[in-house]
């Protein structure tokens, strides 16, 4: 995901955060995870706002952008903490030595290596949350359920020591600081001695859908938060936080309908609130009641 995506993704998630309907359960482990400095791993069904919550701490709380790190199969522990592009900077090397009219082979002068490093390294949304900062960054690491096997653990000592090197600078010169990229666009941050180390621990928000099993070294070290399915009294809270009270009165027959269709089968909030939004917005197909019934069919089947 580009830095452009990432923002308008983050963009609509603060849209839907400041609508988040919280609870005092959910308030209570999200402030157990920052006091203990533990990740917060966040279960539940796709639609009951496991992912928007992370966007709701930051805004409460004013704690800034969200880092999100979206997990997939490939992903790897070094992806989530920094990126070296060795061979950008091993063609830049050969244009340099091409410049000077000396033998690629030939080593750069220590200046030079030091100078142009930090500008093929970029910390990535874990690297950039364990940055030192004056208070805690929102770290959103999502559907870890979909990673490798190893991920889980391998996360562990990391938030176990809220540190980690890299490797490319620990090799220069000790005293040495090198200005990195970040994965908050356009900004950059000096490194000493290779070492990131946060001065306040991020809020980690990890979801998953459930689909597996995580090590229970694991979960021992998380909150753990199970997020059920809004009942009909808190889903017409967020009908109405995000669309208004007259928006809500007149979709009572939808909001009726979803209810009956979700106890048959999967169906996430989002789908309830673009079929109110479809049903009664102007400048809609005529084809609106057709519409209405496909975004209201169950995704898969129920529990």
């Amino acid at each position: 995901m580009t830095d452009r995506q990432d923002d308008r993704a983050s963009s609509r998630s603060l849209s839907r955060a400041r609508a988040y309907q919280s609870d005092s359960h959910t308030v209570a482990s999200v402030n157990a995870a920052l006091l203990l400095r533990r990740p917060l791993l966040v279960t539940g069904r796709p639609g009951t706002g496991k992912s928007t919550l992370a966007h709701h701490v930051a805004r409460e709380l004013r704690l800034g952008r969200v880092l999100v790190w979206p997990v997939t199969s490939r992903t790897t522990l070094k992806d989530g903490l920094y990126t070296y592009d060795a061979i950008g900077r091993l063609r830049e090397a050969g244009r340099t030595a091409a410049a000077h009219a000396r033998p690629v082979s030939e080593p750069l002068a220590r200046a030079e290596e030091v100078s142009d490093i930090g500008v093929y390294l970029r910390l990535g949304p874990l690297g950039t949350a364990l940055l030192p900062s004056h208070q805690p960054r929102v770290l959103l690491v999502d559907e870890l359920d979909k990673s490798d096997i190893d991920l889980p653990n391998d996360l562990l000592h990391v938030f176990e020591e809220g540190e980690f090197e890299i490797p490319e600078l620990v090799r220069l010169a000790k005293e040495r600081t090198v200005d990195v990229m970040t994965h908050d666009p356009g900004v950059v941050a000096t490194v000493v001695q290779g070492l990131v180390q946060c001065t306040e621990f991020p809020l980690v928000v990890i979801t998953s859908n459930g689909e597996r099993e995580f090590p229970a070294a694991f979960l021992r070290r998380c909150i753990q938060l199970d997020l059920p399915e809004p009942d009909p009294e808190k889903l017409t809270r967020i009908v109405e936080a995000h669309l208004g009270h007259d928006a809500t009165v007149r979709a009572q027959d939808l909001i009726e309908t979803f209810l009956r269709n979700r106890a048959e089968g999967l169906l996430s909030t989002d789908q309830l609130l673009n079929a109110i939004f479809l049903s009664l917005g102007d400048g809609v197909p005529a084809r609106r009641e057709e519409l209405v019934r496909l975004l209201l069919r169950p995704l898969g089947p129920g529990t």
